[in-house]
């Protein structure tokens, strides 16, 4: 569907508009869920999240704001994608707490394979912390990171979203992702 549609439908759910929100969610359905298998594939395997759900749980966080204000497509779709980056960090918490002792239980041989996926968790908390260090420093291109890499929009949709010319969205992904692997190799 064109985006001209998707912002009204976008504009009459933020001034209230249940049919609005029901007309809206088949349009942006397909990309919503190309957004969580990008999320899903950087996942561990065994992780406890399905595609469905993730895109489920950012759905009733996006619904649950007070606020909804969306300025156009792809400021929906960065929102979206951030709601699923915080649900998926969560999880991972949640499992780094539970390894650390927080529910100590016995396991079984095929149950610790799956335990050294942990790993991943500890790189999913470690990248979300990254960010968060980017963001004290330059607000905005964490922002880009989390729209390009989580959200998989186009340096030009992420112009759109942040009101910068691609131009700048581009140097500013150039040099998130060189200061996030320096970050990444410190913490190590």
């Amino acid at each position: 569907m064109d985006s001209p549609h998707i912002s009204q439908l976008l504009l009459e759910w933020g001034n209230g508009s249940q049919t609005a929100l029901e007309n809206l969610i088949p349009l942006v359905y397909d990309e919503l869920r190309q957004i969580a298998k990008r999320y899903m594939r950087r996942q561990p395997s065994g992780h406890t999240f399905q595609t469905t759900e993730l895109i489920h749980e950012a759905y009733l966080k996006l619904a649950a704001q007070e606020e909804q204000t969306w300025q156009n497509r792809a400021h929906f779709f960065g929102v979206a994608a951030q709601a699923m980056r915080h649900i998926l960090v969560d999880n991972a918490r949640s499992k780094l707490s539970k390894k650390r002792g927080g529910w100590q239980e016995r396991i079984t041989l095929t149950e610790c394979i799956a335990v050294s996926n942990e790993k991943r968790s500890d790189e999913i908390v470690a990248l979300d912390e990254a960010l968060k260090r980017l963001a004290v420093v330059d607000k905005r291109k964490s922002r880009v990171v989390e729209l390009k890499y989580f959200g998989g929009l186009s340096n030009e949709e992420i112009a759109e979203v942040l009101k910068i010319s691609p131009e700048t969205a581009k140097r500013d992904w150039r040099f998130s992702r060189t200061w996030l692997l320096r970050e990444l190799a410190n913490t190590e």
